[in-house]
């Protein structure tokens, strides 16, 4: 560690101590618990951050700080690789590692350690760009993050407060910036223009969009998605409600995302501001997930969510593909879980080819790569579209021979530019929604009706040692404890439709059951069997 200076990062290491009784995890979201406990991960995640930074010959490395959809008095960091994506799976380990290290000669031995097996060169420059949500702890949080970056001497950015798909934008931008394959200006601005200018591009001509009525879930959505409204102007007017950013405890309380998902109903603050027929959506805390949803004649809820904005999505851009005469040159897939509802899988799978994956954003994220045009979005609405670059680049290249050709080559340019392809994006997401549902016509019941959701139920039965659950076939099958898949199949097919699956979570020690069926009451069924056996 010759390069770096060992006194700095010993004195501001001893300045944020881990606290014993706790260990860290990095996973899928990062690091995530209480926001009073992160101050030592913090700092560590600076260190992480600028040795990544340095890994990579001084490319940008981002930094988010949130909690996404849990409560406020929860926070959490996570790492964003150059490309906008993900931090590399082998450096969540890494990161894991350092931020348990119990004291600071421990911390120390860990960084040299990683410096050697990682072959890192310090005397690289490192570079981060980094911002919060509206978390009151993120304050303190990013202090003890800046206290990380400057202990090894990085050149660091600081975005603010903003969403985190802007923060992956950013970090995309500017890695890209005066190439080829520039992202857009790096800059809150740059992020507006881009996706402002794409829709009004797409939505041009045709009748105006009804408003738009956005839960903003008393979050940082709130702030983009009042800028945002500014550069749609009158191509899309939004209602913004839930936009109490500075009130203490409301973020995403009875709100957002989230509630609407998880308690199939909506926010009981737009109970008197909802109006039958009219559309609605609500964003979580960080605006990168997004549900709709719509009240009928009669004044009942009904969710749109990611199962229903895929099949919204995937097929408009089917048939984009085969009207500009590409069908047989780009190839459209879509990604799952084991989440997604039967139906939706069965609509898709009737129109393009289907892939089931592992729960989490980068297996989903990953396995989209693989097609020319990747669609994936969670049942939990978070979800984007990958164009492939050499998609991208034949879409530049190709000679449209008719009209309707080059006019669905345009509007799959435009969606290149309206999409958010660094993250799922609530914001990039819900103008994705419009621009759909503006050249369909379609009505949110007219949208809804495309196929009609199984019923199905979500329990949580806590068990002694989730690590006893282990299994196969992207989650859908468990090989131990031994037995009780079979004791799954037997009662399933004592139902219509049926389909259930049993995973366990990855933070704490419970299982999730999953059952859906064509009748309610037998979803219900098939989702209450009893696990004592394997639950000691």
């Amino acid at each position: 560690m010759s390069h770096l200076s060992i006194d700095s990062l010993r004195s501001l290491s001893d300045a944020h101590p881990k606290p014993s009784h706790l260990r860290f995890q990095y996973g899928t979201a990062g690091f995530r618990t209480l926001g009073s406990t992160l101050d030592s991960v913090l700092f560590r995640v600076g260190v992480i951050a600028a040795l990544r930074s340095k890994k990579l010959d001084g490319l940008t490395v981002g930094v988010m700080v949130t909690a996404s959809h849990n409560p406020e008095h929860d926070n959490g960091v996570k790492i964003v690789d150059p490309r906008g994506e993900m931090l590399e799976g082998s450096w969540e380990s890494h990161a894991t590692t350092l931020s348990n290290a119990p004291t600071t000669d421990d911390f120390l031995e860990a960084v040299d350690a990683l410096i050697r097996t990682s072959k890192i060169d310090v005397s690289k420059p490192a570079r981060v760009v980094y911002a919060r949500d509206t978390r009151p702890s993120g304050i303190t949080l990013v202090a003890a993050l800046e206290d990380g970056l400057s202990a090894l001497g990085a050149e660091a950015r600081n975005a603010g407060v903003t969403t985190t798909p802007i923060l992956h934008y950013l970090v995309k931008a500017i890695n890209t910036k005066g190439t080829p394959d520039s992202y857009g200006d790096d800059s809150e601005e740059g992020y507006f223009h881009k996706l402002g200018t794409a829709f009004k591009s797409l939505v041009g001509g045709r009748p105006p969009l009804e408003p738009l009525l956005i839960d903003c879930a008393n979050g940082v959505g709130a702030l983009a998605a009042s800028s945002l409204a500014e550069y749609l102007g009158s191509s899309l007017p939004l209602v913004l409600e839930n936009t109490s950013i500075s009130t203490p405890g409301v973020l995403n309380h009875a709100c957002g995302a989230d509630y609407v998902k998880t308690m199939q109903r909506l926010p009981p603050s737009l109970a008197d501001r909802l109006k039958p027929g009219q559309r609605a959506c609500s964003l979580d805390g960080d605006a990168d997930r997004l549900m709709y949803y719509y009240l009928d004649e009669r004044g009942t809820f009904h969710m749109l969510d990611g199962d229903k904005i895929a099949a919204l999505v995937a097929a408009f851009i089917v048939d984009l593909v085969k009207s500009a005469g590409l069908e047989n040159d780009i190839k459209v897939g879509v990604v799952q879980t084991a989440y997604a509802n039967g139906a939706s899988t069965r609509y898709l799978f009737e129109r393009l080819p289907v892939k089931c994956v592992a729960t989490g954003v980068k297996h989903l994220h990953h396995a989209a790569e693989h097609y020319n045009i990747g669609v994936y979005f969670e049942a939990n609405g978070h979800g984007t579209v990958l164009f492939s670059q050499s998609t991208q680049s034949k879409l530049a290249q190709y000679q449209p021979s008719t009209p309707a050709q080059s006019t669905a080559l345009t509007h799959l340019i435009n969606l290149i530019q309206l999409i958010n392809q660094t993250v799922g994006d609530a914001l990039s997401d819900v103008l994705l929604v419009e621009t759909v549902l503006a050249h369909k016509s379609y009505t949110g019941e007219e949208w809804d009706s495309l196929y009609v959701d199984l019923p199905n139920r979500l329990v949580k039965v806590v068990v002694g040692d989730r690590n006893a659950f282990r299994t196969e076939n992207a989650e859908r099958r468990l090989v131990s404890p031994p037995g009780l898949q079979a004791k799954i199949d037997e009662l399933v097919r004592r139902y219509d439709g049926g389909r259930s699956f049993v995973r366990p979570s990855g933070t704490e020690d419970v299982v999730r059951v999953y059952a859906e069926a064509v009748v309610r009451s037998q979803a219900d069924g098939a989702s209450s069997f009893s696990l004592p056996a394997y639950c000691n």
